[in-house]
């Protein structure tokens, strides 16, 4: 696999890739982009971050996944802050690919194992969720950007921040 593109810009106010790492694993929501027929296609999804790849769950019958067949570039954005000083995030660009099968039936698959329980533990109590709707897709970063306004000259900083 090769590396993600370096950040040129903003490295000032860039996350390391340990702070990258820990804000992922909090942040519950990812954005992503897709490439569909009628122009740019955006909508939110639960998501796992193994430290090298963005693990996403479609509905296989979903616009993005049909925009997806098509064009396997996406982007993706994590972000939280409310005031400008405080706002923070990743966004990941790269490319898909389905693992495992379309639509997941539960089949074993030494691949998703991690995923899956780090997906349940994180959004459903620990349950493994398959039910024959959904499939996985493994998000490869190209490039891979960060920002941190805490880092800025002069922002508010928060208590254990």
């Amino acid at each position: 696999m090769t590396a993600p593109k370096a950040q040129r810009r903003g490295r000032a106010i860039a996350m390391t890739d340990d702070e990258r790492d820990a804000f992922l694993a909090e942040e519950r929501t990812v954005r992503v982009a897709t490439n569909g027929t009628h122009g740019p296609h955006a909508t939110p999804l639960w998501f796992h971050w193994d430290g090298s790849a963005m693990w996403l769950t479609s509905l296989v019958r979903a616009q993005r996944w049909a925009d997806l067949e098509k064009d396997p570039r996406i982007g993706a954005v994590v972000d939280a802050g409310h005031d400008y000083d405080q706002l923070r995030g990743v966004e990941i660009r790269g490319r898909v690919e389905p693992v495992g099968e379309i639509p997941r039936t539960g089949e074993p698959n030494p691949e998703l194992e991690r995923v899956e329980r780090a997906f349940a533990d994180k959004y459903t109590g620990g349950h493994v969720v398959v039910d024959g709707r959904h499939a996985w897709l493994r998000l490869t970063p190209e490039k891979i950007s960060s920002w941190d306004f805490r880092k800025l000259p002069g922002a508010r900083q928060q208590p254990g921040a």
